[in-house]
């Protein structure tokens, strides 16, 4: 009796319907980032620059113009190709981890799933996603921001005879706002994987790919938990019987993203900071989360705790639209309920 039960937790794990969930949700990853690389990129250089500057990146599409004049298309979609590395997996875990906690939470449909209980499959969810794949969005990270003119801190200083090559290829750029790259990149390290061996030769090994974890996972656990539930609220609301036409769909998942990335917006914000804190040409030292927080708080104040939401909204209304939209669609032709 028990190999036949042991064979059926196996095939459990294995079945259509879990393989269904995770295609769907990697193709749905990949569809709602590109859809919006250009802005992705400008929320992170807004997070990161210093705030005390006349080069700053200033209003969006003001910005996104600037970003083409200095870097053209490739800027736009700077970091997008480590960006859809990262949320295949990370989508597909999600939206797997989520489908299969509401049914171990429900008994697989013996006890009604309500709010609480969405809230609780998604957290979780989110929190698996996030720890299964963070050594690549902190590459991505620092790729989006490495060719972005953001001015750079006084003390630091450029030096090398391969610096004017660097910035010949940025010629918009001005000279005090100059790319990061031109002082401190070499063109072996704006690859993915250049990135990555840059980060763990000099700021500590294996774990400093997971610097900024736990700001993350608190900020990403309330952000999917309030997610799936805004959406399957919203869902019953917006699209009743009879009426789940694509224009419904999709402001479902808009409306469910805004609300969701609004709430949870500040440890974004945290997030990034600590990610970038070993660049030393954007002057961030931070001792932990913490220390980042009150650092920002003495500087900046509240306001710096929510800066580039305005992009950043103008980013999550689409991109979680095309998400949940993009899952839905994949999920119904391969047949999965």
């Amino acid at each position: 009796m028990a190999e036949p039960e042991k064979q059926k937790a196996t095939n459990s794990w294995l079945s259509p319907q879990l393989s269904s969930y995770f295609i769907a949700g990697g193709i749905a990853g990949a569809a709602s980032r590109t859809v919006v690389s250009p802005l992705e990129r400008l929320k992170i250089i807004q997070q990161v620059q210093p705030a005390s500057s006349d080069k700053q990146y200033k209003g969006v599409w003001s910005s996104l113009v600037r970003m083409w004049q200095e870097e053209g298309f490739k800027g736009y979609m700077r970091g997008n190709g480590i960006n859809c590395l990262r949320i295949i997996p990370y989508s597909a875990v999600q939206f797997t981890t989520y489908e299969q906690l509401k049914k171990w939470f429900t008994g697989h449909g013996a006890r009604p799933l309500d709010t609480p209980t969405r809230l609780c499959a998604g957290a979780l969810a989110g929190i698996t996603s996030v720890c299964t794949t963070y050594p690549l969005d902190l590459v991505r990270s620092r790729l989006s921001i490495a060719t972005a003119s953001i001015p750079l801190q006084s003390s630091a200083t450029s030096s090398g005879a391969a610096q004017p090559a660097l910035v010949s290829a940025y010629h918009t750029a001005s000279a005090s706002a100059r790319p990061v790259a031109a002082t401190v990149f070499s063109p072996q390290d704006l690859t993915m994987w250049g990135m990555t061996l840059k980060v763990m030769r000099e700021e500590g090994g294996v774990r400093a790919l997971y610097r900024g974890l736990v700001p993350t996972a608190m900020g990403v656990a309330p952000y999917v938990g309030i997610n799936f539930a805004s959406y399957e609220a919203l869902r019953g609301i917006i699209t009743p019987p009879g009426k789940s036409s694509v224009h419904r769909k999709l402001l479902c998942g808009a409306l469910a993203g805004s609300i969701s990335q609004t709430l949870t917006y500040p440890f974004d914000v945290l997030r990034r900071k600590m990610q970038v804190t070993g660049m030393n040409a954007l002057g961030y030292k931070y001792n932990g989360a913490l220390d980042a927080l009150r650092s920002i708080l003495r500087t900046e104040g509240v306001k710096g705790l929510y800066r580039g939401l305005w992009p950043n909204l103008l980013k999550v209304a689409p991109s979680i639209a095309t998400s949940f939209f993009t899952y839905e669609l994949v999920k119904e032709l391969l047949g999965a309920s």
